[in-house]
């Protein structure tokens, strides 16, 4: 029986059937498994890596500021600081909880980590805490088992060597905004800073540099086990500016105790060698954070420390913007360069009263004498005769009112008022005592001290001089050029004689309004301009019966200001000072301007190697006739 099962081949298809299954099966399970290994090899290699290796953006270091000789005045330094790497955590909010437990974090930090949790990438690693004390850094590592995804890393913090002294100049950075991120989503990397005035506002870009990677192999709680690999970020550029810090220290050692701003401009070429604004604060706050305290301190402060006033300070130009007026009168033939005006102390326009600045008058001036002695009257006639259209157009070709192109932020171009502004802006017609008032630098017109450094600058070279701070970058020298590298302004030369000449007598000559600004240095002389600028209107009754602005609180009180250039013979340097409620330009601007013009000249950043130019006879007693 059992042969004959045996023989029937029941057995053998069976045993074939059994057979086919075990093949089939072991033939897809190796098909698989060749699928598995050897064609989609890489894809699980590389999914299979991803659980122990982190990748990281890694900031790029922030370019450093230098100035002229290569001192730092904006650098970085290290710090410690507290990453959550989100991928490599389930429960964020117990993490935070952990980590608040050792070290602290206010209201503010909380909602700002809880709203970069919702907003970033999981990528992205969010800040927990900057500035870590050593303590507080090794709590965090000895307690890493309980702070899966917390990692500490080295961070950069801003520095500024020189502090308050070139706050204005360099500027400040802080935390990037939303609007900053959504422009560039690398600012969500911890510890980015975007520039925020000044020079770090302006040239951000190039001192920011671009981001690099890092693969970090971890373990089954975040815990950085080696590195595998680096590729470093491109650092941002170095940035040389034209300022020089010896100078920039004597200037504010001058401003000391003031409410306000002096520039030092190289006439020649447009370099700011010095540009202070008092008070000041101390830049680095802003990188680790304001306190309440220290916010509402500036705030309170009547003097606002953290304006520019060099460059966004903006102020009636007062009498110095009469070297603009004379130019504008000149040039349109409404006043002739020898054509005297008669000052009998006031200018009447129908039923208004204007007065000039001296009781009594000056009697009759050329134009070289009323620069001399900033007779108001005859700049009241000036004005009216050339119309406030011509007016402006010079003013704006001389910087004020004008973009000057200026690489910093938060700079303002002021105000040249027109009858086309005003009736924009006030609904009615420009009247003609706008146009007199316009002409001793007073009622619509705005400018900055930085802005009456170029006008000076201009006078003096006749070129169309503009300022500026970035010398090199990256170590090579951007500027550097003479005033024959600026277009001239083609305006007579002969004006601009004139004017320099009056500007001459304004501190050299017998009976000038400023001989306290003159220059107590041999063989050399400096040309200026004061001016007093009035920030309430004075009435007819209080003229007439003796006035004196010095009776008035500090802040109703003029402003003083003061504008010149040296050596006279071989305009080098270009001042401007502004004493905020100061009163008088030639008893406070004036001084302060020489002291600064000696200061620049010793130190002569602009042409250290060069000696002074000896002063030709003929330039150091220009004809000026007698008042």
């Amino acid at each position: 029986m059992k042969r004959e099962i045996f023989n029937s081949g029941i057995f053998t298809r069976r045993a074939l059937l059994v057979a086919g299954a075990e093949v089939a099966v072991f033939g897809a399970l190796g098909a698989r498994l060749y699928k598995m290994q050897v064609v989609d090899g890489a894809k699980y290699t590389a999914m299979a890596r991803g659980n122990s290796v982190s990748v990281r953006l890694l900031a790029a270091s922030r370019g450093r500021i230098f100035d002229r000789y290569g001192a730092e005045l904006a650098t970085n330094r290290q710090n410690w600081r507290a990453l959550l790497m989100v991928e490599q955590t389930n429960d964020p909010a117990t993490v935070l909880d952990t980590f608040s437990k050792l070290v602290p974090l206010s209201d503010s930090e909380r909602a700002r980590i809880l709203r970069e949790l919702r907003t970033h990438q999981r990528y992205v690693p969010v800040m927990l805490q900057d500035f870590l004390s050593w303590d507080q850094m090794a709590q965090i590592e000895v307690n890493a088992p309980d702070l899966p995804g917390v990692l500490i890393d080295v961070g950069a913090t801003r520095i500024y060597p020189q502090s308050e002294l070139l706050s204005h100049v360099v500027g400040y950075v802080g935390p990037p905004k939303d609007a900053d991120v959504k422009a560039d989503p690398t600012l969500t990397m911890p510890g980015m800073r975007v520039g925020r005035t000044a020079t770090e506002g302006f040239y951000d870009l190039d001192l920011r540099g671009h981001a690099g990677a890092q693969q970090l192999e971890v373990n089954a709680v975040g815990r950085v086990i080696r590195e595998l690999d680096r590729q470093e970020g491109t650092p941002g550029v170095d940035l040389g500016l034209s300022i020089d810090i010896a100078l920039q220290q004597a200037v504010a050692d001058r401003l000391v105790g003031q409410s306000a701003s002096a520039v030092v401009m190289d006439a020649r070429n447009g370099e700011v060698l010095a540009m202070v604004s008092q008070p000041s604060f101390d830049p680095s706050l802003f990188d680790s954070g304001v306190s309440n305290t220290q916010w509402q301190s500036w705030m309170a402060d009547p003097r606002k420390p953290l304006i520019n006033k060099a460059a966004a300070g903006l102020y009636p130009p007062g009498s110095t913007f009469k070297t603009v007026t004379a130019m504008a009168a000149m040039t349109s033939g409404a006043v002739g360069p020898y054509e005297t005006i008669s000052c009998p102390g006031h200018f009447d326009l129908g039923n208004a009263r204007f007065y000039c600045w001296r009781k009594g008058g000056h009697g009759p001036l050329d134009l070289k004498g009323g620069i001399k002695n900033s007779c108001d009257v005859y700049f009241y006639n000036a004005a009216l005769r050339t119309g406030i259209g011509p007016l402006a157009a010079m003013a704006q070709r001389f910087g004020i009112g004008a973009d000057l192109g200026v690489d910093m932020d938060n700079v303002q171009n002021g105000l040249m008022p027109t009858k086309a502004w005003h009736e924009r802006v006030h609904h009615k017609r420009w009247a003609l005592g706008d146009t007199v008032i316009s002409g001793i630098g007073q009622g619509f017109i705005l400018t900055t001290p930085l802005a009456l450094a170029t006008l000076a600058s201009r006078i003096a070279t006749g070129r169309t001089v503009g300022p500026h701070v970035a010398r090199s970058r990256a170590g090579v020298v951007q500027t550097g050029a003479v005033a024959e590298d600026w277009p001239k302004m083609e305006l007579s030369e002969h004006y601009f004689s004139l004017i320099r000449q009056g500007m001459w007598a304004v501190v050299n000559a017998p009976g000038g309004t400023a001989p306290a600004a003159r220059l107590r240095l041999a063989g050399v002389q400096m040309a200026g301009k004061t001016g007093s600028a009035q920030v309430v209107r004075v009435g007819r009754y209080a003229r007439e019966h003796g006035f004196n602005s010095l009776n008035l609180p500090w802040q109703l009180r003029p402003h003083a200001l003061f504008i010149g250039f040296a050596p006279y013979a071989a305009p080098r340097y270009a001042v401007s000072v502004v004493v905020e409620h100061g009163n008088a330009g030639a008893d406070i601007a004036g001084p302060i301007a020489r002291d600064i013009m000696t200061d620049a000249l010793h130190l002569d950043p602009a042409g250290r190697d060069h000696p002074l130019p000896p002063t030709p006879s003929a330039l150091v007693t220009p004809s000026v006739r007698a008042s």
